[in-house]
């Protein structure tokens, strides 16, 4: 385990500086080769401390909705602001017209509400249209933006009755955690039903879901992708990777509070699965432990479960080569993505600090008390 985690108070997330740098070096390599522009999804990761830091690599942000985009306008200075909802209020696009340099809408209803909006902001706002190709890898059916019925963009025969005029890009989403085998598979299908759209535009955006910094991922095959297909029209292309800029760069420290004899004795930690990593549930998926094994690796095995009522919180099953006792720190790893965006206080839990590793030296940046539980209630 890294040696100052023994010493900060638990749970607390941990952002490794020099593990995100990795990320961000690689991300700005298929920039330079190809000229795309990459965005981060603050969906994932919104630690706007390093903002300038991951502004010095990338175009700017990309946001889910008002906040976020703020956020990222506020945040990292000089960059792109792209915002995309699957529904916008007369409010919040009343702000974002504003300051958002990109505007993405989900349907023509929704772009022929806000176009006079759009017109009337005194400033040049790049406006684009979501489409849907009705074809998606992704296996998970509440992270599958094609799943049947889904109200996420518009299909080739929509498309075909609408009014296209002052929409300058097009946006598909459609994966999750995936490599660039899968993009080349979804390009065939997105150029084969929308192609006809995209010359004459200025940008297409293949959204996120891309792990483009992760272990074995094929770097040349994206760049080859990504030019082929800015030669072909003429366009740019944007990418949004949220989970690719913070891979593997964040830890959840955690301590043993008890230990519950049963079947398989549990690890009752002041981490918690369904407030500080609600994706252990949602996904589902089993986070790594530091010097932790499958059941039956090592010799003492634990099912290590958090604090609240929740009969489900349990993080999953472990073996570890010496007993656990109270008071022991465990250190869950990529924990920077889809934690601090998803945590909550259910119960009364307190909300874990949020932490830099740089140069072996731990500082916390931000933490949190009664007041920010009491403050949203």
């Amino acid at each position: 385990m890294i040696k100052a985690f023994n010493d900060i108070k638990t749970p607390a997330y941990v952002v490794d500086i020099e593990r995100l740098k990795i990320n961000l070096e690689v991300l700005k390599e298929v920039e330079d080769h190809t000229g795309v522009r990459i965005l981060l999804a603050q969906k994932a990761f919104s630690m706007y401390h390093l903002y300038p830091l991951i502004g010095q690599y990338l175009a700017g942000t990309s946001a889910s909705g008002l906040y976020e985009a703020r956020l990222g306008h506020e945040h990292m200075k000089d960059r792109e602001v792209h915002v995309y909802s699957p529904g916008f209020g007369e409010g919040e696009m009343m702000e974002l017209v504003g300051f958002a340099d990109h505007i993405t809408f989900n349907s023509p209803g929704q772009w022929d509400r806000f176009r006079p909006l759009v017109e009337k902001a005194g400033r040049h706002i790049s406006c684009g249209l979501r489409i849907n190709p009705e074809y998606s890898e992704v296996e998970t059916e509440i992270y599958n933006p094609c799943a049947p019925g889904s109200r996420l963009g518009i299909r080739p025969g929509q498309l075909e009755r609408t009014d296209l005029s002052g929409i300058e890009g097009l946006m598909f989403h459609v994966m999750c955690e995936q490599g660039a085998d899968v993009l080349e598979r979804t390009l065939k299908v997105v150029e084969e039903k929308f192609g006809k759209y995209f010359k004459g535009l200025k940008w297409v955006n293949f959204g996120g879901g891309h792990h483009i910094t992760r272990e074995g991922y094929d770097l040349g095959l994206l760049e080859r992708l990504v030019k082929g297909f800015m030669d072909r029209y003429g366009v740019e292309v944007y990418l949004e990777p949220g989970e690719a800029v913070a891979l593997n760069a964040g830890y959840l420290v955690a301590s043993v509070e008890d230990i519950v004899p049963a079947e398989r004795d549990v690890a009752i930690l002041d981490a918690s699965a369904a407030t500080h990593m609600p994706d252990v549930l949602e996904m589902p998926y089993r986070p790594q432990v530091i010097g932790a094994g499958v059941p039956g690796e090592k010799q003492y095995d634990y099912r290590l479960a958090g604090p609240t009522c929740l009969a489900g919180d349990i993080i999953g099953d472990y073996s570890f080569s010496e007993p656990l006792k109270v008071g022991d720190r465990l250190v869950f790893t990529d924990m920077a993505i889809y934690t601090m965006v998803k945590n909550n206080t259910f119960n009364g839990r307190p909300l874990p600090d949020i932490a830099v590793l740089e140069d072996g030296f731990v500082k916390v940046v931000k933490s949190f008390g009664y007041g920010d539980f009491k403050g949203r209630l």
